[in-house]
């Protein structure tokens, strides 16, 4: 870790104050673990650090344990922390990959056609979920209604019911339009907080009394509410009281519930409090249950399922090591839960990054939805108390892997498993050490890094970790998975090294500022203000915006010479005055007063909402000033925008970083497993290899950086034959011989699937790295295509070659359309990337703003259309891109993009017309920049 010097602030020879101060940076060591057949932890030097782990006998005393005891069964694993409210907008936004990916259970959500926000209809969001992970619905039927409180029509008490009762008819008859297999995914929620809503005292309420006071009325309507809904739909599932908090009147309802013979499906509460007030509301809960039920006709149904559909706050969500702390209680309790809805609406309650990637904590889900068998105990250092190591952790006994997951503290720390089966992994365990940083709530995250990697010898039944010691210190926004298989006959190296050998973090608080504009903002979210958002160091700094003559110096310390990422973490809010001309506001970034260039930084939806703009440094060893500031060195060059800064990121990338590993015995499996005891001289990296027969499967969560082509290999043992597919498309056979192939990822997360066929085909690993140009790519700019209507090209500095398209779609039946005349040396399966902008966003009412995802239907040489959506980029002038797979023929091929406002479940009315002067559905295409076509797939020669 680099030392801390702290410099009072001076007067420079221009007479503006200086504020000079460096920070502990936070140094990392880069750490690669080698494989080896001695008894204990030999991790090899490597780099600029050494990496370790020990056996317990061998462990340094470390402040904080967290014991994992192995032997203590706490039930089978839940998964139940994995939902979020309002997380899905529609079809791909979020793709079905996030989904999938983070193994989402719940999703609590607006009636359909509602007008509370913009998208995320029930009956939309259903179907992907249900195809993704055959996930529940849990439909909020009172966001039929806008405001919140719900502005429920009807001038007295008997009428506000006999109109809402109305509605909750007709959702429950558009439900069971849907087909079988998706009616299965839906809950109903008849009331949302009723105890401050409509069952509340405000001016929107029933009758200004308290069901908290006086529950008769409340209790009526709820009894007359489940009966019209079972009437309709017997197999139907309600939830319910769906109350702020778990109230002591809860007992009451579910007494007359019993009594009345309306007993919710699922019992429903918010947890808008703190991680261990969850543990403490659902222990209070079973106990009401266990009382209450007893001796009634209900008793065998209990304990009934319970969903805290709405938990935590903005300083808690996107940030792992504050996250985990919410996971750890909520699968303790054996309960389902839903993020809450703070922000935007389709990024998975701050996990999902544009609509395919992820952030830190859609990692963290990832790393949590790899788990499975049972849970067992785990001590933390500091039980009951909030804002400390705490984890999860599981123990599966078939695939004989043991994974925990914990963070939420800094510093030193010792991660201890107890009782080792030796049944289950012999005297020695191979462990992967990774690390989930926090990236900002919507900084896209590469992988999971790989902290170490190695054989460890079990030593009176025990391994433990050292952080601090042994292994780098822990960082309190980041949380660690650790995970324990035999060592298996391989004898190979490890394949996950880390990806970095050197890492620093630099705050911008700390650094030194010049000129004019100057602010240092905060402090932002800590666990005294959780309504914030978290900030790296709890401030960031203002100045660098349009006019200024601001300059914010870093002095940075690196350990060798050569070229490091570095990343600025910064925030625009995208309709801020001076943000909306240009969007993202340029700066001026240089080393030492040289080696210029030009970097826009990224826009969010609110101030102090964090994400990074990357690029490169070529540094010598030592010591540097890296600067950002509002004017060119030239004088030509000036801010256009405004921006605050949180932090700088330096790492020296470590050799062979740009390919990426992913083992075959840590695969997500559908049939088959893991094998660690393999053939003779089958060496392997790892610990073993993915064992498939034909029809299984194994999956791997592959990130790409860029919409772009990479290689795929696929290291294969034995004689089996198995198939290759890369997000739902089919590749290429997969035998030992087969070799790589070139594929073209999608930017962010994809799925890479390999199915067995014949045999038995072995999978070492999966190997990843960048493309070699075997998919030729052609580009076409989108003002160059055939535009009719008002579809028209216009100026936009920051799209290629200046230019870009808007004004694709408008009412029903319009005909503007953009049609591009595109070239194919052959016929096949094409990667289509569109570099796109969407600035639709919706007059919000509250606390969210509502952007819209806008859509194009897409069809080539005049064929059937596919729709395709398009998350808002925060501004016109902000463009992303996204692939979509298209087939063409051979020469040319011509593919439009039409545009134009989805009709509501009815498939004949509109939300214009339904409800007039409210925005819900866009009938536009995005702003088109150009398409990029490639090859989807090839041989690689």
């Amino acid at each position: 870790m680099a030392l801390s010097n702290r410099f009072a602030p001076h007067d420079d020879a221009q007479g503006a104050v200086t504020m000079v101060s460096t920070r502990a940076t936070r140094a990392r060591p880069a750490l690669r673990a080698a494989l080896t057949a001695a008894v204990g932890a030999a991790l090899l030097t490597a780099g600029l650090g050494t990496p370790g782990a020990s056996g317990a006998s061998g462990a340094s005393a470390a402040e904080g344990e967290l014991t994992v005891d192995l032997a203590t069964d706490t039930g089978p694993f839940h998964g139940g922390a994995a939902g979020t409210l309002y997380g899905l907008y529609g079809q791909d936004v979020p793709t079905n990959n996030l989904i999938e990916g983070m193994n989402l259970r719940t999703v609590s959500t607006k009636a359909q056609d509602g007008p509370q926000h913009p998208g995320a209809d029930a009956l939309e969001v259903v179907r992907p979920l249900a195809d993704s992970t055959d996930g529940d619905v849990y439909v909020y039927m009172t966001d039929i209604h806008r405001g919140f409180p719900y502005q429920w029509e009807g001038d007295t008490p008997r009428e506000k019911v006999r109109i809402y009762r109305e509605k909750i008819a007709k959702q429950v008859d558009q439900v069971l339009e849907l087909p079988a297999e998706y009616r299965d995914n839906i809950v109903f929620v008849p009331f949302n907080e009723p105890e401050g809503n409509m069952f509340g005292t405000g001016e929107w309420s029933y009758d200004g009394t308290s069901w908290l006071d006086d529950p008769a009325d409340y209790f009526a309507v709820w009894d007359d509410f489940y009966r019209l809904i079972k009437g309709k739909m017997p197999a139907a599932r309600i939830a319910g009281p769906n109350t702020s908090i778990l109230y002591e009147q809860v007992r009451g309802f579910l007494r007359h519930t019993i009594e009345a013979g309306t007993v919710p499906d699922v019992v429903t509460w918010h947890e808008l409090s703190h991680p261990e007030q969850v543990r403490t509301s659902v222990a209070r809960y079973r106990d009401w249950e266990r009382e209450i039920f007893a001796g009634t006709p209900y008793e065998d149904r209990t304990p009934l399922p319970v969903n805290v559909n709405e938990y935590a706050f903005n300083y808690h969500t996107s940030v792992p090591g504050q996250m985990i702390q919410w996971i750890s209680a909520i699968e303790e309790s054996k309960v389902d839960a839903d993020m809450a809805y703070w922000n935007i609406d389709g990024n998975l309650s701050d996990s999902a990054v544009q609509s395919n990637r992820g952030n830190g904590q859609w990692w963290l889900f990832n790393a949590y939805g790899a788990m499975s068998g049972h849970t067992v105990e785990v001590t933390p250092p500091s039980p009951g108390q909030n804002y400390t190591m705490q984890g999860v952790a599981t123990l599966d006994r078939e695939k004989r892997q043991a994974r925990t997951l914990f963070g939420g503290s800094d510093g030193t720390g010792l991660i201890r498993f107890d009782n080792v089966p030796a049944d289950v992994f012999g005297d020695t365990v191979h462990a992967w050490v990774r690390e989930i940083p926090w990236t900002g709530q919507i900084g896209d995250s590469d992988r999971p890094d790989v902290v170490a990697e190695a054989d460890v010898a079990v030593r009176d039944g025990s391994v433990a970790f050292d952080f601090g010691g042994d292994l780098p210190a822990l960082e309190e926004s980041s949380a660690y998975e650790i995970v324990l298989t035999p060592a298996g006959s391989g004898g190979g190296p490890p394949g996950q090294t880390p990806r970095t050998r050197w890492q620093g973090s630099y705050e911008a608080e700390d650094a030194a500022y010049t000129g004019s504009g100057y602010s240092r903002n905060g402090p932002e979210g800590s666990p005294e203000d959780v309504s914030k958002f978290y900030t790296s160091g709890g401030y960031n700094v203002g100045g660098l915006r349009t006019g200024s003559d601001g300059r914010l110096d870093f002095t940075v310390d690196v350990p060798e010479d050569g070229t490091y990422d570095l990343s600025v973490f910064a925030n625009s809010l995208n309709t801020y005055g001076l943000v909306q001309e240009q969007g993202p506001t340029n700066v001026f970034l240089r080393v030492d007063g040289a080696a210029e260039q030009e970097l826009h930084l990224p826009l969010g939806y609110k101030w102090v909402v964090w994400d990074h703009a990357d690029t490169t440094v070529e540094l010598t060893a030592g010591r540097h000033t890296v600067s950002l500031a509002a004017q060119s060195l030239d004088g030509t060059g000036a801010t256009s925008g405004d921006a605050i800064i949180d932090r700088i990121t330096l790492s020296r990338p470590a050799p062979g970083a740009d390919r990426a590993v992913y083992e075959g015995e840590l695969a997500a499996f559908d049939g088959g497993g893991p094998g660690y005891d393999l053939p003779p001289g089958a060496a392997v990296t790892g610990s073993g290899a993915a064992r498939l027969a034909a029809g299984d499967t194994a999956t791997f969560w592959v990130y790409a950086e860029a919409d772009a082509e990479a290689a795929l290999d696929v290291a294969a043992l034995g004689d089996g034959q198995a198939r290759l597919a890369v997000n739902g498309r089919d590749v290429r056979d997969v035998t030992a011989a087969s070799g790589a192939a070139a594929v073209s990822l999608s930017g962010g997360v994809n799925k890479v699937t390999v199915t067995g066929t014949a045999g038995t085909t072995l999978v070492d690993h999966l190997a990843v790295t960048p493309g070699t140009g075997a998919l030729p790519a052609r580009e076409y700019q989108a003002e160059d295509a055939e535009l009719t209507g008002t579809a028209a090209a216009a100026g936009f500095s920051l799209a290629d070659g200046g230019r870009a398209v808007r004004g694709v779609g408008g009412e029903p039946g319009n005909g503007n359309t953009a049609v591009f005349h595109v070239t194919a040396d052959a016929a096949g399966l094409y990667a289509m990337r569109v570099r796109y902008a969407n600035p639709e966003q919706s007059e919000a009412t509250h606390y969210n703003p509502d952007p819209l995802v806008r859509h194009a239907d897409v069809s080539v040489n005049g064929g059937e259309a596919r729709r395709v959506t398009f998350p808002h980029s925060f501004h016109e002038n902000n463009f992303w891109e996204l692939t979509v797979p298209v087939r063409l023929d051979p020469g040319e091929n011509t593919i439009a993009f039409r545009s134009e406002e989805l009709p509501n479940f009815d498939g004949e009315s509109y939300a214009s017309d339904t409800w007039p002067g409210i925005l819900l559905r866009s009938p536009y295409a995005p702003v088109l920049d150009r398409i990029t076509l490639a090859p989807f797939a090839a041989e690689r020669p």
